[in-house]
Formats: C-alpha cells, sequence, structure tokens
C-alpha cells in the first residue's frame, strides 16, 4: 500500500518535445529491432526513404540489441516497418517488428519514444546529402581502433564518431564520398578479421538529414594553424627621421669660422709679403783713429 503523502514522479517532457509531441498526436508508432547498431542504422536509412515518417531515435537494451523509432500515418508507418524488416533480414540482424496505431498519452509520457523529439529540427523526410556513411561494428575495442585507423589510411573519410551497445559491440562511424567509404570500409574489414572479430559492416550511400541529425557524431575540434614564416626574410628599409632645424645663431656661428682646409693651406705658404716689409740692417763705418787724422 503507498501513503498517501508519497507522490509518483515521473519525468516530465520539456516545453519543446511537448510541442512536438502535439504535432504528432495519434501519429503510429513504428518499431524494428536488429542485433546490431549499424544493421539498426540501414534500417532506419530505408523506413525513411521508404516513406513519409519520423525517426524518433535509437533505443540500445544492452547485448547487442538496438531497436529503430519512428512515428507517423499509419500507412506510412507500415510501409516503413515493412521497408527496414526486408533490410534488417538481408544482413542477418533481425530480431522483431511492431506496429502501434495510436499510443496512448501515457505511453508515450512514460515509454522513451518521444524522448529524442528535443533534438529534432524539422518533421518529415530531411534532404538527401551528397556523401555517404560508413559503419564498422567488431566485437572488442581493439579490433574497432585498428579497423578506424585502416579505414583512414585507405581512402579520404574521416571518422565522426563510435558508439557502444553492450556485449563487447563497438561501431566506428566514417564520412566521405560513396567511392572512398566503400575502400575504407573493406579495408577496416580485413584489419578487423586480423586482430579481432568482425560482426557487422554497413555503407549508406546519400544518407537523409534526419539520419545523420539522430547519429552520434563528434564536435569538430578547432586546430591552430602554425604561423608560417617566409623562407627568405627581407630586411626592411629604415625609416628617414627628419632632424630638428638649427637655429639662426648656430647657423652666423657656422659661417663665421674659418675652414680647417683654409686654414691650413695659410699655414702652408711662404710670406713673401712679412719678409719684404722687414727692416733692411746697413752697416756703420768704423770710427778713425788719432793717428789715421793726421
Amino acid at each position: 500500500m503507498v501513503a498517501s503523502n508519497s507522490k509518483l514522479s515521473l519525468s516530465q517532457p520539456s516545453p519543446e518535445a511537448r510541442r512536438w509531441a502535439s504535432k504528432l498526436k495519434g501519429a503510429a508508432l513504428g518499431l524494428v529491432s536488429t542485433e546490431s547498431f549499424p544493421a539498426v542504422v540501414g534500417t532506419a536509412d530505408a523506413m525513411l526513404k521508404s516513406s513519409d515518417v519520423t525517426l524518433i531515435g535509437y533505443e540500445k537494451t544492452g547485448a547487442g540489441q538496438c531497436t529503430a523509432d519512428v512515428r507517423g500515418g499509419v500507412a506510412d508507418v507500415r510501409m516503413a516497418v515493412e521497408a527496414g524488416s526486408q533490410t534488417a533480414k538481408q544482413f542477418g540482424q533481425f530480431l522483431a517488428s511492431s506496429i502501434i496505431a495510436r499510443p496512448l498519452p501515457n505511453l508515450e509520457a512514460v515509454l522513451p519514444i518521444c524522448a529524442h523529439l528535443d533534438e529534432l529540427e524539422r518533421i518529415g523526410k530531411g534532404r538527401i546529402g551528397s556523401g555517404a556513411l560508413g559503419l564498422l561494428e567488431t566485437r572488442g575495442f581493439p579490433a574497432m581502433v585498428g579497423a578506424a585507423d585502416a579505414m583512414t589510411k585507405s581512402a579520404e573519410v574521416q571518422v565522426v564518431a563510435h558508439q557502444s551497445i553492450g556485449d563487447g559491440l563497438c561501431t566506428v562511424i566514417i564520412r566521405g564520398s560513396l567511392s572512398n567509404v566503400a575502400i575504407a570500409v573493406e579495408a577496416g574489414m580485413h584489419e578487423a578479421e586480423r586482430i579481432g572479430e568482425l560482426h557487422a559492416v554497413m555503407v549508406i550511400p546519400r544518407p537523409l538529414d534526419d539520419l545523420e541529425h539522430s547519429l552520434p557524431m563528434a564536435e569538430e575540434m578547432a586546430t591552430e594553424q602554425p604561423v608560417r614564416l617566409p623562407i627568405k626574410l627581407e630586411e626592411k628599409e629604415k625609416e628617414l627621421v627628419s632632424l630638428p632645424e638649427p637655429a639662426e645663431a648656430e647657423v652666423v656661428q657656422e659661417m663665421a669660422l674659418p675652414q680647417p682646409e683654409a686654414a691650413v693651406q695659410e699655414l702652408a705658404l711662404p710670406q713673401p709679403e712679412a719678409a719684404s716689409l722687414a727692416p733692411k740692417v746697413v752697416p756703420q763705418p768704423l770710427p778713425l783713429e788719432e793717428s789715421e787724422l793726421d
């Protein structure tokens, strides 16, 4: 018996989730379960491209089991579930499927069939991308890392995320052109089998935007670009500095001073005029003696 003062606390959806829930009010629910993450992504891609449905998200229940959830009209959901089941069976990963025509509000409030509505940006089918997605799943983390390294070295692809779903199953997700993704996945398969156990692979050409938004994507880190210096550094020209103009008194004083070259020249030359102006000494006769006077 529950006490009268106790309350059953349920997770309340956010206002954005309630807005989406009002748009999908009365929409049918389609579920397809697979035994690997690449298989469930390929199943979701087939469901989105087969009819006008909205991908709500994926539910990972452990032991490698994943379920794709879609909402839409009853006819659209039936077509989507049929296409998704056939895709999962082609890969040998099909587990179960289910269709609920009109889920009750209490079911939507408790079960995670509207929990991912906050991440949706639009309803219905999205725009088709021009690239491709590649998913490779291994049993064991070392095999996944080795496969990711082989894929990035074999073709022009980018590793965008990885996903673990229990039971030792790990999936690496790559993005690139269809040809590069196909080459990379083939190289990753050989490397995964060499290191450990390869479990499942999937190549999705031209994925819808709704599918890409539902996948875990790593945030792109902005790398700092190194400063590139020129090979030959050119010496910068020195700037000319304007000197202050001298005062007038300094200019007059400089003009009055004798030039050093002229002074040296005057000292070196003989002085003819000074020699000519010197007084001439005339010799006087000696006085006569008395005997000479007689």
